[in-house]
């Protein structure tokens, strides 16, 4: 037995298991777990093959489609972890997409005819390329029951844009990029009018239509630039899956169908169904199409025709100019898929059980030559199958998709019907090895299996049913994705991951290493244009802007507060908050919502997003961070208040007055006297500062200036009423009045001390231009959401932090660079025990260091000021 073990140890050599089982084996310990969980040696080695140690790393990424849930899912291979679920076409509640006003906007880039579309069902997803290879830049796929394609920037994994087709009613042949991400192929399926008029289905020959349409895109953007777009028309055979050409077929396109009957059913009226209508004859068509010519066509105002807006270049422009062709196809096809030379075709039908080659080489001479076996009915040329053919390879039951490997001429297969992949080789057409799927296989994904550099490694098989799989979970089973090695002769399946999100249609897999995504946004991000949001919001540049109904809230968000925690709205303000989320640090992030009012944003350092809602409940409403950030998590939170403008509130302390002594009472206005007093020394300090700095010179500051004292001249009519009411005894209503003194007060104090900001900055020595990038960096880093210049906040004020320590420029600088590594400094234990919070590690670079220590320089400058 410990012979056996010692010999998968040595297999296992390369993997972080090998030392582990074979220490294991000979204490018997594997042995154990082997026999108590009826494991074989076979298994322990296809376990160790997608085993991925804590904090490891997958060597590929997969983008599968999500189906009914229109989103995409994201893993890793050879774990088969599950990474993330993107949203596209439907809400996706936890990233706040949908919820949000910058993904509602995306997302309503989807309407359809003024119809707010929020359910999807995606289909294809489809990697950018450059020279036919996968660039990690972009992800398009489409959206078959509403005609939609949308772009996915991998730089954060987000949504970017949804482009409606304009003449499709529904869209199962896409998405598809050619060679250099030139265009992206979107082909419809179930023909209709272009139009929206109503059309009889006694005219579906004469008025509904097939097509491919060409999405143009800016790869350097990522984006659909849809005026640039075009359709080509097609006849009304139901379009399906495409490829684009490659190497020596770029600028083409190929397009299978069915029905090519043109069978309209009416299983209602005795009509035999549509399965049967639509499967008689024995072949169906591929299109072949010059999209390169037809894209140059398409140009000139002549040559095409123009409906909702968008280009189409009929079927008769397209033959004139030599531009499309149809090839006999095997019966039902699901896929066609071009050689990463683009030499060779692959096409299986559903309901043949070849797959049949076809050379590109041969088609190109029957075009040149314009050797036609005949005209469709539309007079779209038909090349002779037999002589387009390289050759045809018997498979099995059922073949529809096919992926290629890294090894020439290798290629696999899936078989619908028998529920197994087979491994054969299009050049030779020979079958070289097959394995057991469970159950009903529909797409295959191999790694980069649709590329111009096939990676080999593995396949996925992308199972429609699962029957005894996984554990029931009622009638309703999820979907299975089932991984499979092909690094060696006999291909091996290794594992079986349930899809618990809609049903995966077709994935698209890559090597890891060519994605780049962010880990943080620049501050104040939109994510959805990659621009900086007009909603930015630094650590004290928080505010709450009213222009008539309209509320606007500038809110930062820091560990661990949100920046305001308190706003007051009437009832039927239109609320807008921005938030900007401060953090630099990896992975913290925040997000918002605020109760009974059904929004939410998903807030990742860096970024600003909104939210929107009319505050049309009276009331009081909690708002906080839905995502766990802190041990102070909790306390993360503030209060919307909405109150109705109609009505008139009994205030607590009036309510409190009123069951209050006459001794209580005169104590009550004693002591608001005191705080009012307190304030207005405050006031009185900024006044001096101001005049003794001369603010008047100063116009930006003389403004504030004066807007302040508009406010603090109102307190002396106030102040007059209370000592009236105080000496007639009245000290309920002279309290009311002390307490209205203290609100003007506090607008006061609130725009002088703005006034008070302006004026340092007028004054104060001129900024070296690494004091200001430093200031920069100390704004964007989130640094001032616990450090305020000139006071203490939730952390310690920062003004002569350089005098405080020996070697103070290196000190600080190590803590900036790497806090965790001093919390047991004595100077910082004490200040995490007093204000009972550590400093975050912000990711700040050494040279944006070097300028906050420069900026920290210019402050001790003018300590004075602040």
């Amino acid at each position: 037995m410990t012979k056996h073990f010692n010999k998968l140890a040595s297999v296992l050599l390369g993997t972080t298991l090998a030392a582990t089982v074979a220490s294991a084996a000979s204490g018997g310990e594997l042995q154990e777990v082997m026999k108590k969980r009826g494991l074989t040696e076979q298994d322990i080695i296809r376990a160790a093959k997608t085993y991925l140690p804590s904090g490891g790393r997958d060597e590929f990424v997969v983008f599968s489609s999500a189906g009914q849930a229109g989103q995409v899912i994201v893993y890793g291979v050879p774990s088969m972890k599950i990474l993330k679920y993107i949203g596209v076409f439907t809400p996706e509640p936890w990233q706040g997409y949908g919820f949000d006003e910058e993904s509602k906007k995306v997302l309503r880039q989807g309407n359809i005819r003024g119809r707010e579309i929020n359910w999807g069902d995606t289909h294809h997803p489809a990697l950018s390329e450059k020279d036919g290879k996968y660039d990690g830049k972009w992800l398009a796929i489409n959206d078959k029951a509403t005609p939609r394609i949308a772009i996915i920037s991998l730089a954060d994994f987000e949504t970017q844009q949804i482009a409606v087709n304009p003449v499709f009613k529904s869209a199962h042949g896409g998405a598809f990029f050619t060679q250099n991400s030139e265009y992206i192929i979107e082909a419809a399926q179930y023909a209709a009018p272009f139009d929206n008029d109503y059309a009889p289905i006694e005219e579906y020959k004469e008025r509904y239509r097939g097509g491919v349409t060409m999405w143009k895109f800016d790869s350097k953007i990522g984006r659909i630039k849809q005026k640039d777009s075009f359709t080509i028309e097609m006849p009304p055979y139901m379009q399906d899956l495409s490829d684009a050409g490659k190497g020596v077929s770029h600028g083409w396109g190929f397009t299978n169908s069915f029905n090519s009957e043109m069978y309209t059913g009416g299983i209602e009226v005795g009509m035999p169904p549509n399965e049967a209508g639509m499967s008689r004859n024995d072949t169906d068509f591929l299109h072949v199409y010059n999209w390169k010519k037809l894209a140059k066509l398409a140009e000139d105002k002549k040559n095409v025709k123009v409906v909702n807006g968008h280009r189409i270049v009929p079927m008769d422009v397209a033959v004139k100019h030599e531009a499309l062709f149809l090839i006999p196809e095997p019966k039902s096809p699901h896929g066609v898929d071009v050689s990463p030379d683009g030499e060779y075709i692959t096409v299986c039908g559903k309901l043949d059980t070849h797959a049949s080659v076809y050379k590109w080489s041969k088609i190109q001479k029957l075009i040149k030559s314009k050797k036609y076996a005949g005209k469709d009915p539309y007079g779209i040329p038909i090349l002779d199958m037999k002589e387009s053919l390289h050759g045809q390879a018997e498979l099995g039951l059922g073949p529809l998709h096919n992926q290629y490997s890294n090894v020439d001429g290798e290629i696999y297969t899936s078989l619908y019907v028998d529920s197994q992949i087979v491994k054969w080789n299009y050049k030779t057409l020979k079958v070289l090895d097959k394995v057991n799927v469970h159950y009903n296989v529909g797409h295959l994904c191999g790694m980069e299996g649709k590329s111009a550099d096939p990676q080999g490694k593995y396949v996925i098989s992308l199972n429609k049913l699962v029957i005894d799989r996984y554990q029931p979970v009622g009638p309703l089973h999820p979907q299975s994705h089932q991984l499979i090695d092909i690094s060696g002769k006999k291909m091996d399946l290794l594992y079986d991951m349930p899809i618990p999100l809609g049903e995966p249609h077709q994935a698209v897999a890559i090597r890891a290493e060519k994605l780049h995504p962010h880990v943080r946004y620049p501050m104040g991000t939109n994510v959805r244009t990659g621009k900086i949001h007009e909603g930015k919001t630094l650590a004290g540049q928080e505010r709450i802007e009213r222009d008539g109904n309209k509320v606007t809230v500038y809110a930062t968000v820091v560990r661990s507060h949100i920046n305001p925690e308190r706003i007051t709205v009437n009832k039927g303000d239109e609320v807008t908050m921005y938030l900007t989320n401060l953090e630099r640090a990896q992975d913290e992030t925040h997000a918002f919502t605020v109760s009974q009012h059904d929004v939410h944003v998903s807030l990742e350092p860096g970024k600003t997003g909104s939210v929107k809602f009319t505050a049309d409940l009276e009331g009081v409403f909690p708002y906080y961070c839905t995502e766990f950030c802190s041990a102070l998590h909790l306390e993360m939170m503030g209060y919307l208040m909405v109150k109705d403008p109609n009505k008139k509130y009994t205030s607590a302390q009036k309510l409190k007055m009123q069951t209050m002594s006459k001794d209580e009472l005169i104590a009550e206005y004693k002591k608001t006297v005191a705080v009012n007093d307190a304030t207005d020394a405050v006031i009185q300090s900024v006044v001096k500062f101001l005049k003794d700095n001369k603010f008047d010179k100063h116009k930006v500051v003389a403004d504030l200036v004066t807007d302040a004292f508009d406010q603090y001249n109102q307190i002396p009519a106030q102040k007059k009423k209370a000592d009236e009411a105080y000496k007639k005894g009245d000290y309920e209503k002279a309290i009311l009045f002390e307490n209205m003194i203290w609100q003007l007060m506090v607008k006061t104090a609130d725009v002088g001390i703005r006034a008070k900001d302006a004026l340092v900055r007028e004054i104060a020595t001129k900024q070296s231009a690494a004091a200001a990038r430093g200031e920069r960096a100390f704004a964007e880093g989130g640094c001032n959401g616990c450090h305020v210049i000139g006071k203490v906040s939730s952390g310690p004020d920062l003004t002569g932090v350089l005098q405080r320590h020996e070697n103070a420029e290196k000190w600080v600088s190590d803590f900036i660079l790497h806090p965790e590594k001093m919390y047991e400094d004595p100077y910082v234990k004490s200040m995490i025990d007093y204000f009972k919070i550590r400093m975050p590690n912000q990711n700040m670079s050494k040279e944006e260091t070097k300028d906050i220590i420069e900026y920290l320089k210019w402050v001790d400058e003018n300590a004075n000021l602040f």
